[in-house]
């Protein structure tokens, strides 16, 4: 199975200092255990640059980047202009942040569940696709 993982995800598996980062960790284990695949919307990358960086340092940032990208369970979706457009009608439609409404359209798009640890996003992304919890 495929998985949508957003950046809040991501970010908590990669920040060890994180509340949620074993149970992020012993989710994603297990999931790639069982043969799953994540998805991310290229945007993932910006996303965990900055948030890391803004928690850690910007070398370590940076590491994150280059750690994410070269992940073998980890396939990231081109931000083509007519996934940018599906993003902007979802984030009007749901009331969802921009980058937030990349990922959702990711999922929507592929027919594939979503799995996020922002609450808000969780709650308006299920009116169009499945959400999954860890």
């Amino acid at each position: 199975m495929f998985i949508v993982v957003d950046a809040s995800v991501w970010v908590a598996r990669l920040v060890s200092e994180d509340v949620f980062h074993k149970p992020v960790k012993v989710w994603m284990f297990a999931r790639l255990e069982e043969g799953d695949q994540f998805l991310a919307p290229s945007l993932l990358l910006a996303e965990i640059g900055g948030a890391i960086s803004r928690r850690t340092s910007s070398s370590l940032g940076l590491k994150a980047v280059e750690y994410v990208q070269n992940l073998p369970g980890l396939q990231l979706v081109e931000m083509e202009d007519s996934l940018l457009r599906e993003a902007a009608q979802l984030a009007a439609e749901l009331g969802l942040r921009g980058a937030d409404s990349t990922y959702v359209a990711v999922a929507a798009r592929l027919d594939l569940p979503l799995i996020t640890l922002d609450v808000d996003q969780r709650e308006r992304a299920k009116k169009r696709v499945t959400v999954l919890k860890i």
